[in-house]
């Protein structure tokens, strides 16, 4: 049978359950989808077509013996950042990789969960800017209009589920990752608290900022992938108290006190937010408050937040650097910044890193009076394809700051973060984040899911072949 391309992990799960499919029919088409998209949308750096096929089959022997798992037999994607057993780890990197032996924490819990890895989806170059092209794959094309990038890092898994190539997707986020590509596509990105979902075999990446995290249409989805990819590797220095995300999307979030931040964390270069990105921020707010929760516009006292990212962002990419096979082959920017990371990594990295409990203390005050803070995701709608890849370094960090410069201080923080979309400027896909304290992903989620009852954002998709036109119902 033919599988609606709607139908989200939930429900896919659930008919897989109930017989209504096989794993092999249902990887079969995804698999089609995949491959027919690949010359336009070029969401996949690697598919693993005989690989998934042979999971498939298994789960569904699974699936006929009366077993049950929380995903058996539904097919998903990672980010290439991620090791997937007998496939390389490139990061975007250009180069021939070798292939790992083992899969990471958060990939062998998904398949515990019982998922079928269809692929690994195109991220730029160690995962430092918020768009997905490179030399090493081309361009990852945004599916509601392939003239702009569906943003970055994890760009590659935002495409494919915004087109329905599967129902979910994981991602990494250290700058906003996940959560910047999720606002860019229309879509669900969860942030989680560091240490959540396993970086292992890295106890920390990226110094601590990067945490993985998950894409899907639907909060319920999203919360699905967050619990079966949870949880942590022996040695993990991070191992914050289990969530049931899952559980926290049916429950009503009560009477919030929700903290509308409008102004751009510290940043050395100027950052501006549009006014048609505003005006949909705004729109939500008001939304919230004729759900009946109290919003007023009040910025967390962020200080010199950026002072204590850049040492821990630069020193992450040096280690990247230091490791890489191919060094020769990394772009300028990469390099320089493995360089800057080289002189900040000592004393600047210790005072960084000391820095976050005296801002875990500051903002967590913040929290005495509000129960949530609601900011713009991006300051500007997703850029056009081409428009970052090859400016110089400084010129780079121009261009993102003034895109991007809401997301990074909850990664200096490690807490957690939900994208939900918040409109359309232009024909092109906003979002805005709901952002909370240590622990804080089941307010968080339930509060998402009271927004998505209301205004049904996953029955929007975007036409086939898109421009950038009106979104189609």
């Amino acid at each position: 049978m033919t599988y609606d391309r709607s139908a989200g992990l939930v429900e896919t799960a659930r008919a897989l359950a109930d017989g209504t499919i096989t794993s092999r029919e249902l990887v079969e088409q995804t698999l089609e989808r995949i491959h027919d998209s690949q010359g336009t949308l070029n969401a996949f750096r690697i598919v693993r077509t005989e690989s998934a096929l042979a999971e498939a089959e298994a789960a569904d022997a699974q699936l006929a013996a009366g077993v049950r798992a929380p995903l058996l037999g539904v097919p998903v994607a990672v980010k290439d950042d991620m090791d997937v057993a007998g496939e390389p780890t490139a990061f975007g990197c250009q180069g021939e990789f070798p292939a790992v032996v083992r899969d990471g924490e958060a990939v062998r819990r998904l398949r515990a969960a019982g998922a079928v890895i269809v692929g690994k989806t195109n991220t730029c170059e160690f995962g430092q800017w918020p768009f997905t092209e490179g030399p090493a794959f081309g361009a990852t094309r945004n599916p509601w209009s392939p003239e702009h990038t569906p943003g970055g890092s994890s760009g590659g898994s935002a495409a494919a589920v915004a087109a329905g190539l599967v129902p979910a997707a994981l991602g990494s986020d250290g700058a906003g990752s996940v959560r910047i590509p999720a606002s860019w596509t229309h879509l669900i990105g969860i942030k989680p608290q560091r240490g959540r979902i396993s970086t292992w075999p890295r106890g920390e990446s990226f110094q601590g900022i990067t945490v993985n995290g998950t894409l899907a249409r639907t909060v319920a989805d999203a919360a699905l992938l967050l619990d079966a990819a949870a949880g942590n590797h022996p040695l993990d220095p991070h191992r914050p108290p289990a969530v049931d995300a899952f559980a926290a999307v049916g429950r009503d979030p009560g009477r919030l006190r929700i903290a509308l931040a409008l102004k751009p964390p510290f940043t050395a270069l100027p950052a501006r937010l549009q006014p048609e990105v505003r005006a949909r921020v705004v729109e939500l707010a008001g939304k919230l408050g004729d759900l009946g929760h109290t919003v007023e516009e009040a910025d967390p006292p962020y200080g010199q937040i950026g002072l204590t990212f850049i040492p821990r962002a630069t020193a992450g990419i040096a280690e990247r650097v230091r490791e890489a096979p191919f060094p020769a082959l990394l772009d300028r920017r990469t390099r320089d910044a493995a360089r800057l990371g080289g002189l900040l990594g000592g004393v600047p990295l210790r005072a960084a890193r000391r820095a976050e409990a005296v801002l875990h203390r500051r903002i967590g005050k913040f929290f005495t009076s509000y129960d949530v803070v609601l900011a713009p995701t991006t300051a500007a709608p997703p850029p056009a394809i081409g428009a970052m890849l090859r400016l110089g370094g400084l010129a780079t960090d121009r261009a993102m700051i003034a895109a991007c410069p809401y997301a990074w201080p909850w990664n200096v923080l490690g807490w957690p973060g939900v994208n939900v979309p918040a409109g359309f400027v232009g024909g092109l896909p906003v979002g805005a984040q709901l952002l909370g304290p240590a622990n804080s992903e089941p307010l968080l989620l339930s509060l998402a899911a009271q927004l998505e009852a209301e205004l049904r954002w996953h029955e929007l998709w975007p036409r086939p072949q898109a421009t950038a036109d009106a979104p189609a119902a």
